[in-house]
C-alpha cells in the first residue's frame, strides 16, 4: 500500500491524554508552565547573544542557534498538546500527522547535528587555538548551522514518506501525545524486519553517527588537555566543555532510548514519559545548564534583564 492509497482525510486518535478532567487540567498547567519557561529561557539566551558584542563568537553563535532550533522544535508539538487537552476528540489527519513528524524529527536531528558541530568548535578552540579564528569563520558557522537543519529535514522527510507508504491496520489509536515514529510504527500491519531496519538506519544516521563523532572529538580534547602543564588551563578547558557534555548526554540518552531499539520493545507508558523529557525537559534545562556554568552568559543575561527592568520602570 502506498501513500496514494491512504486517504489524506484519514485520522489518527491520540490515546495518551488523561480521561479525568482534573488530570487534564493539571497536565495543561504543567505543560504550559514548562513551555513558558522554555520560551523565556531560550529567547533570553538568543537576545543576550545578539545584544552583547563580546558574545559574538562561534561558540555563542552555535549556542544561540541551538536555542532557536529548540524554540521551533517545541513549537511543533507543545501547542498541539495544550490544544488537545480541551478537545473531546483528540484526532489528527494523516497529512497533519506526517507534517508534524517531518518537523519534529527533522529539527530533533538538527539539534543532534548542531551538538556535534559545537563539539568540533570546542576541539578546534582547545587543540588548535592559533588557527581557531582562521578555521571557525562566521561564514563557516552559518553554513554549518544551515547544513544541520537542511540535512535533518531531508533525512526526516525520507523517513516520514517511507513510514506513510506502509500499510496501516484498522486500529487508528496512537499511544502517544503527538505523532512520532515508534508509536506510529506499531500501527503498521507489515511484519517485515526490513521496515524496522530502515527506521533504525535513519535513526543511526541522525543519532549514533553524530554521537560517535562527539565521543571521538572529546577523546582528542581530553588527550590535548592532559598535556597542559598549567592546572588552571586544564580546569578552564574542562569547564568550557562540561556544559556542552551535560547537554549531549541528556539529549542523546533520551533520543537513543526512543529510536535506537526495535519497535517490538516499545512500552507506551514508559516511552510517553521519556518523550516528554526530551520534548520539554531538554529544551528547558539547556538554558539553565549553559547559564549556570558560564559567567559571561550570566553577565549578559543580567544586563538584558536590567535594561528591560529600567525601561519598564521609565514607562511606568
Amino acid at each position: 500500500m502506498t501513500w496514494k492509497n491512504h486517504s489524506l482525510f484519514m485520522e489518527f486518535v491520540f490515546l495518551a491524554y488523561p480521561k479525568r478532567p482534573e488530570l487534564r487540567m493539571l497536565c495543561f498547567f504543567g505543560v504550559s508552565l514548562a513551555y513558558g519557561l522554555i520560551i523565556s529561557g531560550n529567547i533570553l539566551i538568543v537576545v543576550s547573544i545578539q545584544t552583547e558584542t563580546r558574545l559574538h563568537t562561534p561558540m555563542y553563535y552555535f549556542l544561540g542557534s541551538l536555542s532557536g532550533i529548540e524554540l521551533c522544535y517545541t513549537a511543533v508539538v507543545v501547542p498541539h498538546i495544550l490544544a488537545n487537552n480541551f478537545q473531546s476528540e483528540k484526532t489528527i489527519s494523516l497529512l497533519s500527522c506526517a507534517t508534524q513528524m517531518v518537523f519534529l524529527i527533522g529539527l530533533g536531528s538538527a539539534d543532534c547535528f548542531l551538538l556535534a558541530i559545537m563539539a568540533y568548535d570546542r576541539y578546534v578552540a582547545i587543540c588548535h587555538p592559533l588557527q581557531y579564528p582562521l578555521i571557525m569563520t562566521i561564514t563557516l558557522c552559518v553554513r554549518l548551522v544551515v547544513a544541520s537543519v537542511v540535512i535533518g529535514l531531508f533525512l526526516s522527510l525520507q523517513l516520514v514518506v517511507f513510514i506513510f507508504c506502509l500499510p496501516f491496520c484498522q486500529d487508528r489509536g496512537i499511544e502517544h501525545f503527538f505523532c512520532d515514529a515508534p508509536p506510529l510504527m506499531r500501527l503498521v500491519c507489515a511484519t517485515s524486519h526490513i521496515h524496522e531496519l530502515s527506521v533504525l538506519m535513519a535513526a543511526t544516521l541522525a543519532i549514533a553517527v553524530p554521537f560517535f563523532f562527539i565521543a571521538t572529538t572529546y577523546a582528542l580534547i581530553v588527550a590535548a588537555v592532559l598535556k597542559l602543564h598549567s592546572a588552571a588551563g586544564r580546569h578552564r578547558a574542562f569547564n568550557t566543555c562540561s556544559s556542552h557534555l551535560t547537554v549531549v548526554l541528556l539529549q542523546y540518552g533520551c533520543c537513543a532510548f526512543m529510536y535506537l531499539r526495535p519497535v517490538s520493545s516499545y512500552h507506551p507508558k514508559q516511552d510517553q514519559f521519556v518523550s516528554l523529557v526530551y520534548t520539554l525537559g531538554t529544551p528547558f534545562l539547556n538554558p539553565l545548564i549553559y547559564t549556570l556554568r558560564n559567567s559571561e552568559m550570566k553577565g549578559a543575561i543580567g544586563k538584558v534583564l536590567t535594561r528591560k527592568y529600567l525601561s519598564w520602570k521609565m514607562i511606568g
